[in-house]
């Protein structure tokens, strides 16, 4: 997929509501910018379609980016043909905020169609940003050998999950979600909530890792709150998930051998899980 010299082309798509954006773009092309054979050209939402067809990877930090169908298709074309993706944070989130005048209630429609299964879930719920652990669901695993359970301030992504995943780092969570449609009901279980995690797509694969949660003071004005009167970083200031989150800035600029046998729109056979 590398140019003739090694050069890689890297697309990194960051933008959308609620966040900083403009602090996790630096962030990100930071440390794409430790690996010199990389290229990137930078978007705000998926109308890269040119981009992605010549794309080796991409990297996204979205929240309530909804791509139209052409562009859901060349996302799907970029992982099977064997890009690999690194779907950071509120990639897999699809958001309506409440009406004016009614309920402060957020809502998740069903809108990334084919997408929700290649990257393997959609954002559902959170409770309030508040601390919790992260377990470490398969410590032999290169992206998080030798990281010990670690707390980090963030939303907990409660996710509605596609195919087979290979879950890496996980959190534990069965309270409620208020203010969220669905908040009483998406966290009944008691499933581990994934939080890192790889997902096998044709030649390709999907790094998702729904951490990395960052707001400044004016990035809700839109809810109403003119300024927050703080700025929060969250656990881009936790050192294990600025070490997870370079160790998944290499693996897809430079990724193991690829599996045998790609499969189309489900996860190929992988070891079992092992908590």
């Amino acid at each position: 997929m590398a140019g003739p010299a090694g050069r890689l082309d890297a697309v990194l798509v960051c933008g959308g509501k609620w966040h900083d954006f403009d602090y996790a773009r630096l962030r990100l092309l930071d440390l794409l910018g430790e690996h010199p054979q990389v290229r990137t050209t930078v978007h705000q939402d998926y109308d890269c379609v040119a981009e992605l067809e010549k794309a080796d990877l991409l990297v996204t930090y979205t929240c309530d980016v909804r791509p139209r169908a052409a562009e859901r298709a060349a996302l799907a074309r970029f992982v099977e043909r064997g890009g690999r993706w690194l779907a950071l944070h509120g990639t897999n989130a699809v958001i309506e905020a409440p009406a004016p005048g009614g309920p402060r209630v957020f809502t998740t429609p069903r809108l990334l169609g084919e997408l929700a299964e290649v990257l393997g879930s959609q954002f559902v719920a959170h409770p309030p940003i508040e601390p919790y652990e992260v377990q470490v669901t398969r410590p032999g695993h290169p992206l998080v050998a030798g990281i010990e359970p670690f707390t980090v301030t963030d939303e907990l992504y409660v996710c509605e999950l596609h195919g087979e995943l290979e879950v890496l780092l996980h959190a534990e969570y069965t309270g409620p979600c208020r203010g969220f449609a669905e908040g009483d009901t998406a966290a009944i279980d008691d499933a581990p909530r994934p939080v890192l995690y790889l997902k096998r797509h044709g030649f390709g694969e999907v790094c998702c890792f729904t951490l990395g949660h960052c707001r400044g003071r004016y990035d809700v004005q839109d809810l109403g709150v003119d300024d927050t009167g703080r700025v929060d970083r969250g656990p881009w200031e936790t050192p294990e998930f600025v070490t997870v989150l370079r160790r998944c800035v290499e693996r897809v600029v430079s990724p193991p051998p690829p599996l045998p046998v790609p499969s189309l729109g489900a996860a190929a056979p992988r070891p079992p899980l092992s908590a």
